[in-house]
């Protein structure tokens, strides 16, 4: 088997009047992520990854250090990816949570508002590249964390990530140009699938279903 770069839940054109342009997806998505996945597929062999599901590759790589980069650098940027695409929906954004959501946010991190802003503040202290994560740690409570690059709370063992927001600069410099902070307020207001994030919560994370 191989690697493959999943289909958009929705249209190129879908997220542009909640502030993720059509080319922002058509070069993230096409671009971007299809250059992890061809990269990844080009190390299986190589690095003895073949049968090993997308996760465990993740998981692997983390504990690899320096050497695991290689791998990880693509592995955890498909993975990443495959979560990002899922967790932002036309009908995204707003305040009304699912229930088990909601208070689970409120028992762990002290309400939405709290989460929102420790979410911000993750992503916009992100220096360089990476990501910004809500997670569910292994003592089972949520947690607000960050990853430079393309590592992940499955390579850091930090957690179960169930909702991530991609910092790298091509996520939003076409929409936003170098303003990070406003990408982030404009992700959670407009772009969040709290259903999705829901699903994941209820689920125990997210399952890519893909393999090598």
């Amino acid at each position: 088997m191989a690697f493959s770069l999943p289909p958009l839940p929705y249209d190129t054109g879908a997220l542009a009047s909640q502030g993720m342009c059509q080319e922002t997806l058509e070069l993230h998505h096409g671009k971007h992520h299809q250059a992890y996945v061809t990269a990844l597929n080009g190390l299986i062999e190589s690095k003895g990854l073949q049968g090993k599901s997308l996760e465990q590759i993740v998981a692997e790589a983390g504990k690899q250090g320096a050497d695991g980069l290689p791998v990880l650098n693509q592995a955890g940027q498909h993975w990443n990816h495959i979560l990002f695409w899922q967790v932002m929906s036309p009908k995204g954004g707003g305040d009304k949570l699912p229930g088990a959501l909601q208070a689970k946010i409120e028992q762990d991190l002290g309400g939405l508002a709290q989460f929102k802003e420790a979410f911000k503040q993750a992503g916009a202290t992100q220096f360089g590249s990476g990501w910004c994560w809500l997670i569910v740690g292994p003592d089972g409570k949520l947690k607000v964390t960050k990853t430079p690059n393309g590592a992940n709370p499955i390579s850091t063992g930090e957690g179960t990530p169930i909702l991530g927001c991609d910092v790298w600069e091509h996520s939003y410099y076409l929409d936003f140009r170098n303003r990070r902070p406003d990408y982030l307020q404009n992700f959670l207001d407009k772009l969040v699938n709290w259903e999705a994030v829901n699903t994941f919560l209820q689920q125990g994370g997210m399952k890519s279903g893909q393999s090598a």
